[in-house]
């Protein structure tokens, strides 16, 4: 199903500004998401940032291979979020919005508080040690609290706003997510300048934890929940009600033949043949986008030791700053990018920003300066604006009527190959290539890297005219 055609001009400044706007203006039960939501980026991508360093440099400092291993621990968490969502996303429709927000910060306080603790106990770092035992058991607490509390807030934007409110409420999360996200630049004050370090920090990201759980607590309270669920509910009722007014009132429905019980082993064949990876072109379209998406990965697993390791002065340094520029940059270029290319056929954006996105790794591999660096953010970030928006969208095209909602359930799975996949070996190739001690050649691992990216780009080429075929929808 293609996304709706609009006429409307839409200026780029005003999408940018807009998600605020109407924040200001949100009913509580939505304040009592989005603040939360702005706080748990902050922290979640703030720690990972500091996540693989912690692991290379304190709890397998006396590793022989210190680097993998810590990549590896950083796997447990982004994989096993996306594992843990699929087995607790249900849980907000069972226990409601504000149970299972409440619940899952009380999982990331304690899972957070495992993870800060560790050093403060002077336990004994290295492998199956103590201190890699406690901070493995406070992600694993991570990673269930998680589980729960990313699928209950998209349902609480859902449940808590109505068909003319919808967009605004999704566009409101989007744009808090990557605000939260883009605030752990400035972490390197509370690192350095307040000489916390990485476990001080920790600290400051744990308290801001638990001031989302008071804040979610007071603000979304029972009562606020239940009556923004009916005023949501009353919404899409009126709007069904003047839908159902437009159609024919003489139009008589035959009644619908009763439903064949199917057996369990008559379901089972039915969802494998019937299955969306059995759609070929749905499964290349979405695996020929794993090599690009190792970009993704690369922004929490290796740029925060990169840059630290690789540049001296205020870049190394203040490594942060440059790690966590991308959400903001993506921010700002989402709208712009959009509105220019209203116009374009999706297979074409798709094939056009992922090359632009992969072409710039190659930069890095030209040479290790604030030049490269600063040109290989901003170009990544405008190839990521220009098909990453169109991703769902396209899966969404090449769904069977009436099925889009599992093709684009599926579509997530490559993204969670790639965090399993790129761990495997970008510890291997960060230890290799940029060791924290010893000599370095950081440029052959961007080579390396960029030629991994483009081979999204290639396949997209090549098969350009039996994936493309027929598919016609444009980006409005």
């Amino acid at each position: 199903m293609s996304a709706p055609v609009t006429t409307e001009k839409t200026s780029p400044i005003r999408e940018i500004i807009q998600p605020f706007v109407d924040l200001a203006h949100a009913p509580r039960a939505l304040w009592g998401i989005n603040l939360a939501y702005f706080l748990e980026g902050m922290v979640y991508f703030g720690m990972l940032t500091y996540l693989a360093i912690h692991f290379s440099d304190v709890i397998f400092a006396n590793s022989s291979q210190p680097d993998v291993d810590s990549h590896h621990m950083v796997m447990v968490l982004t994989a096993g979020i996306t594992i843990s969502m699929f087995f607790l996303g249900f849980l907000a429709d069972k226990w409601g919005i504000r149970r299972t927000l409440l619940t899952a910060f009380v999982f990331l306080l304690i899972g957070r508080v495992l993870i800060s603790l560790g050093p403060a106990l002077g336990l004994e770092g290295g492998m199956w040690n103590g201190l890699h035992l406690l901070t493995l058991a406070g992600i694993v607490v991570v990673v269930i609290g998680y589980g729960m509390y990313q699928p209950a807030a998209y349902a609480g934007v859902k449940k808590f706003t109505g068909p003319k409110t919808a967009a605004m409420g999704f566009a409101m999360l989007y744009a808090l997510m990557n605000l939260g996200g883009y605030f752990p630049s400035y972490a390197w004050y509370l690192r350095d300048n307040l000489n916390l370090g990485i476990p001080g920090t920790f600290w400051v990201y744990t308290g801001i934890t638990a001031m989302a759980l008071v804040f979610t607590f007071f603000i979304l309270t029972a009562k606020v929940e239940r009556e923004a669920a009916q005023r949501a509910q009353k919404e899409r009722d009126e709007a069904a009600s003047e839908t159902n007014d437009d159609s024919s009132a003489d139009a008589v429905a035959e009644p619908a033949a009763p439903a064949k019980q199917l057996t369990f082993s008559e379901k089972t064949v039915n969802y494998f043949v019937n299955h969306p990876l059995r759609n070929p072109k749905f499964s290349f379209f979405i695996f020929a986008l794993i090599p690009v998406q190792t970009l993704f990965t690369y922004n929490w697993l290796i740029l925060p030791q990169y840059i630290s390791r690789a540049y001296e002065g205020f870049i190394g340094d203040k490594y942060e700053f440059f790690s966590n520029l991308n959400p903001l940059l993506i921010f700002i270029a989402v709208p712009i990018v959009a509105a220019a290319t209203t116009k374009n056929k999706i297979y074409n954006l798709m094939l056009v920003g992922t090359f632009i996105m992969a072409a710039p790794a190659f930069f890095l591999a030209f040479g290790t300066n604030v030049y490269t660096l600063l040109a290989y953010l901003f170009v990544m970030t405008i190839g990521e604006a220009i098909w990453q928006p169109r991703f769902l969208q396209f899966a969404a095209e090449i769904a069977p009527e009436g099925r889009t909602g599992e093709y684009m359930g599926v579509a997530q799975l490559p993204w969670f190959l790639t965090k399993m996949l790129v761990p495997l070996y970008s510890g291997h190739m960060i230890q290799r290539f940029c060791p924290a001690e010893g000599a370095r050649d950081p440029e052959r691992m961007w080579l390396y890297f960029g030629i991994i990216a483009m081979m999204s780009s290639v396949l997209l080429v090549m098969a350009r005219g039996w994936a493309a075929k027929d598919f016609k929808a444009k980006a409005d």
